[in-house]
């Protein structure tokens, strides 16, 4: 424990990038979280500038953007959708599309709502006949 203390003041800058003082932030925002270890932190932000590493070069490697040096957020939503490790991001990193081809979306959304509105009415106009 003392030497974790001691890596973590005075060169903790080079062991991790992330800032410390965010991720604790981030931590003590969960409502079950009432004290963080020093050593939980800094393990935490270790295992996320990790998995931003890994999450970076994997799309990178694997992604369809017209870029052929630079990562784009396309490379990172076609990783998102198709790689089952990190399907868990779809929510946060979408793919992007029109704003007109989305309002499409939503008004097809719509009309097929109200279509299955009418159809559940329909089945028990039937099962109130067949009674």
């Amino acid at each position: 424990a003392e030497m974790a203390a001691a890596r973590l003041s005075g060169t903790e800058n080079r062991l991790v990038s992330l800032p410390l003082s965010r991720i604790r932030v981030i931590m003590k925002s969960s409502p079950e979280v009432s004290s963080i270890n020093q050593d939980a932190l800094f393990l935490t932000a270790k295992a996320t500038e990790l998995f931003v590493q890994y999450l970076a070069t994997y799309s990178y490697k694997h992604g369809r953007g017209k870029e052929k040096n630079a990562l784009t957020y396309t490379d990172l939503s076609h990783t998102a959708e198709e790689c089952e490790t990190f399907q868990f991001l779809a929510d946060i990193l979408p793919k992007k599309i029109l704003a007109s081809k989305y309002l499409k979306m939503l008004e097809k959304e719509k009309r097929d709502g109200e279509v299955r509105e009418d159809d559940d009415e329909g089945e028990e106009e039937q099962d109130e006949n067949e009674a």
